[in-house]
């Protein structure tokens, strides 16, 4: 249970947008190591948001969040990588995964221009779209498309620990909405499309 716990921690951090520029991905059929390099693709970008979030928030729950996410998300590699391994599936890049790498890559970019209340308010914003964007994701792309059963049931587990991660940042997101200060810029905080489309 520990590994799903950070397994869907992993996919939280990578950007939301990816998902939402690749909606036409609910016709891709993705095989399983292109399912493995979605996972391990949002992971990565998890570690590099919240490793500026720690360096960068203002927040001490905002760092504290962070800094669980780099933990878990290690994790995270460590164990799919071995599933990858056990069930003999080679990772391979897909649409899903390159627009996640250049959106997140964009994200980064924004969150590094913002300082303060304003950096907190949009990292945790983007946690939270994400979240409910990778669940949908999960849901709909590639829990379908996953032929192996270990992946199946990983896939299928993650559901309760990204609620939980989801109902944290809606937390801090709450504590910092009742903070005094500084806003963010109008277009400085994270882009999210509809992945219903």
């Amino acid at each position: 249970m520990r590994h799903l716990l950070i397994l869907a921690a992993g996919l939280m951090a990578a950007t939301v947008s990816a998902f939402a520029d690749t909606h036409d991905s609910y016709k891709l059929q993705l095989d399983d190591g292109q399912i493995a390099d979605v996972i391990l693709t949002a992971s990565n970008l998890s570690i590099e948001a919240a490793q500026l979030a720690r360096l960068k928030a203002r927040s001490a729950a905002v760092r504290q969040y962070a800094g669980k996410i780099i933990a878990e998300h290690g994790h995270v590699n460590d164990s799919l990588s071995r599933l990858v391994k056990k069930i003999d599936v080679v990772r391979e890049n897909n649409p899903i995964s390159s627009a996640l790498k250049a959106d997140g890559k964009a994200d980064l970019e924004r969150l590094r221009s913002l300082h303060g209340k304003a950096f907190d308010e949009a990292y945790v914003k983007q946690e939270i779209v994400l979240y409910q964007d990778v669940l949908d994701t999960i849901d709909n792309r590639l829990m379908p498309n996953a032929r192996r059963e270990e992946l199946k049931t990983l896939l299928y587990n993650l559901f309760a620990p990204l609620s939980l991660h989801l109902e944290q940042a809606q937390q801090i997101q709450e504590a910092l909405n009742d903070e005094p200060g500084e806003t963010p810029r109008e277009g400085a905080g994270f882009h999210a499309g509809n992945l219903t489309a």
